[in-house]
C-alpha cells in the first residue's frame, strides 16, 4: 500500500474517532437527566457527572500528548484511551446507582486524552497555511457526531428488553450502543491507522512540490522571480519553528548551529542546509531538551489563545447544562424534543464550520477569531436579558430561546478553530502533543466548572449569565490589546527578538 493510501486511511479514522466522540455527547447528553432523576439523584449530580467526563480528560491529555511527543506515534495511545471508552460507556449501561454512573463518566473521560496525541499529530503532518482548513474538517466529523447522535437517539428510546441480568431502555441503550461502537472503532484503527514516520512524510511532501515543479514551464536559469517562487515551495514542507526550543518572548528561537549566529540586520534570509541538519538531530534528540514550561506558556499571546479556549467553553457547557432543565420547566420538553433541538444544533455548527473553513483560506485567523468572540458577546448579551427570565406568553418565550441559542451556536465553530490554529503556530511544532494536551486540559477544565456553575445556579440565572458576560468582556479587552501578537511567527520577528535578548 502506497504512502498517500496510507495517510488517507489514516486521516479517515481520525474523522471517525472524532465523529463517534460527537455521537457519544449527543446520544447521552438528552436523557442524562432523566436517567439520574430515575436513580433518585440530586440536581447537582447532573453537574458532577458531566464535569467527571471532562476531568479525567484533563488529566490524561497532557499525559497521552507527552507519550505522543516521545515516541512520535499515537496508533497504541488510540487503541489504549478507546479501552477506557468501550468500558466507561459499558458500566453507563449498567447503571444500577447514581454513583456507578458518575464513575462511568469518569473512566471514560479518559479515553478523550487521546485527542491531544491526534492534534500533535496533525499539527506535524500539515503545513501552518493548511492547519486551519484541517483543523475545521476534524472539529467538523465531531460537529457531524453531534448532528447524527440524535438521529440514533429517537430510535434508542423505543428500546425495552433484557440482556441477561441487564435492563435495556432510553436510559440505558446510550451506554451499550456506544460501547458496541467504540469496539468496532478499534477494530478501525488496527486495520486503517498507520504511525507515518517524519521521513515518510518528509519524502510525500519532496513528492509532492517535485511534481508542482514538473507542472512549471520555465528554463533552469530563470529569472529572479523565479528563483523566489521555489525558494517559497521549498520552504512550505519545514517545520514551523527550525529552533530547537522557544526561548524568551513570541518569536524568539535558538540558533540551530552550534557556533555563534551572526547579530547584523540582513540576518533575515534562512538558509536551508542548516535546518537539514536539525531536523534530523532534533529528530533523534528528545523533544523536551531545554524544554520550559514558562517559557512556553507564560507569554502574552498564548494566554489569551488558552483564555478564549477557556471562557468559550465555559459558558457553552454552562448554557448546555442550563438548557435540558430550562426546556423541561418552560416547555415541557422531553428526551424526543431534546434530541431535535440537538439534532438541528448541529446542523448549524456544521455550517458554521465549512463556512469558517473557507473563510480561514481568504482572512487571518485572528479576525476569525475576533468575528466568533463579538457574536459571542451578542449572544451573552441576548441570553442576560431574554432567558435569564423570559418574557411574555409560550410564543415569545420560545422564541427568546431559539434565538440565544441559534448565537450561541454560531459563534462556537469561529473561536474554536482560529484558536485551535493559533495555539499550534505559536506554540513549538515539537511538542505539538504535550502543548495540545495542556491547552485541551485547560478547555477541560471550563467543562467541568461550567457544568458546576450552572447545576447549582439553575434558579438564579442572572448571578450565572452575569458572570459568564463579564468573563466575555475581559477576553475581549484582552484581544483588544493583544490582537498585534496574534499572528504567525516570522523571521523578521525571529531576528529583533534575538536582537532584543543579545
Amino acid at each position: 500500500m502506497d504512502d498517500q493510501r496510507k495517510k488517507k486511511l489514516t486521516f479517515l479514522t481520525i474523522g471517525l474517532l472524532f465523529l463517534l466522540s460527537g455521537v457519544e455527547y449527543a446520544v447521552i447528553l438528552p436523557t442524562i437527566w432523566r436517567y439520574l432523576q430515575m436513580l433518585d439523584a440530586e440536581s447537582y449530580f447532573l453537574g458532577l457527572a458531566l464535569s467527571a467526563f471532562s476531568l479525567s480528560g484533563l488529566l490524561s491529555g497532557p499525559l497521552f500528548g507527552h507519550w505522543s511527543d516521545r515516541t512520535r506515534t499515537t496508533k497504541n495511545i488510540i487503541l489504549f484511551a478507546n479501552l477506557f471508552e468501550i468500558v466507561g460507556n459499558f458500566m453507563y449501561f449498567m447503571g444500577y446507582s447514581k454513583w456507578l454512573l458518575l464513575s462511568s463518566r469518569l473512566v471514560a473521560g479518559i479515553g478523550t486524552g487521546a485527542g491531544s496525541a491526534i492534534f500533535g499529530f496533525l499539527t506535524r503532518s500539515t503545513a501552518p497555511e493548511d492547519r486551519a482548513t484541517v483543523f475545521a474538517a476534524v472539529m467538523a466529523c465531531r460537529q457531524a457526531g453531534l448532528l447524527i447522535g440524535p438521529a440514533f437517539n429517537i430510535f434508542l428510546r423505543l428500546s425495552d428488553f433484557h440482556l441477561g441480568p441487564f435492563v435495556v431502555n432510553k436510559y440505558t441503550a446510550p451506554g451499550l450502543f456506544m460501547c458496541a461502537m467504540w469496539i468496532l472503532l478499534q477494530l478501525a484503527v488496527v486495520l486503517m491507522y498507520w504511525d507515518l514516520s517524519p521521513p515518510e512524510r518528509a519524502k510525500e511532501s519532496l513528492t509532492h512540490k517535485n511534481k508542482r515543479r514538473e507542472k512549471e514551464a520555465g528554463p533552469v536559469g530563470g529569472d529572479e522571480d523565479d528563483q523566489e517562487e521555489e525558494e517559497e515551495e521549498d520552504d512550505e514542507g519545514k517545520p514551523l519553528m527550525q529552533s530547537q526550543d522557544l526561548a524568551g518572548s513570541y518569536g524568539s528561537v535558538v540558533a540551530p548551529n552550534h557556533t555563534a549566529t551572526s547579530s547584523n540586520a540582513t540576518a533575515n534570509h534562512v538558509s536551508q542546509h542548516p535546518s537539514l541538519v536539525t531536523s534530523e538531530s532534533q529528530e533523534s534528540s528528545s523533544p523536551f531538551k531545554n524544554f520550559s514550561i514558562s517559557q512556553e506558556f507564560l507569554r502574552e499571546e498564548v494566554v489569551v489563545l488558552l483564555a478564549a479556549q477557556f471562557i468559550t467553553l465555559f459558558n457553552q457547557t454552562a448554557l448546555e447544562t442550563m438548557v435540558t432543565p430550562m426546556t423541561q420547566k418552560y416547555f415541557n420538553y422531553g428526551e424526543l424534543e431534546n434530541s431535535v433541538m440537538y439534532c438541528l444544533c448541529g446542523v448549524e455548527v456544521i455550517a458554521g464550520f465549512l463556512f469558517v473553513r473557507w473563510l480561514s483560506r481568504r482572512v487571518a485567523e485572528r479576525v476569525v477569531l475576533a468575528i466568533g468572540l463579538t457574536i459571542c458577546n451578542i449572544s451573552g448579551i441576548w441570553c442576560l436579558i431574554f432567558l435569564a427570565k423570559p418574557l411574555g406568553d409560550f410564543p415569545w418565550q420560545l422564541t427568546e430561546f431559539i434565538v440565544g441559542v441559534f448565537l450561541q451556536v454560531l459563534g462556537l465553530p469561529f473561536v474554536a478553530v482560529a484558536q485551535v490554529s493559533l495555539f499550534s503556530k505559536v506554540t513549538a511544532e515539537k511538542t505539538q502533543g504535550f502543548s495540545q494536551g495542556v491547552r485541551r486540559s485547560v478547555g477541560g477544565l471550563a467543562t467541568i466548572l461550567g457544568p458546576l456553575w450552572a447545576g447549582g445556579l439553575t434558579e438564579n440565572l442572572y448571578i450565572m449569565m452575569g458572570v459568564m458576560m463579564a468573563l466575555l468582556a475581559l477576553l475581549t479587552l484582552m484581544l483588544v490589546f493583544s490582537y498585534k501578537r496574534l499572528v504567525e511567527p516570522s523571521t523578521e520577528e525571529h531576528t529583533e527578538s534575538q536582537d532584543n535578548c543579545a
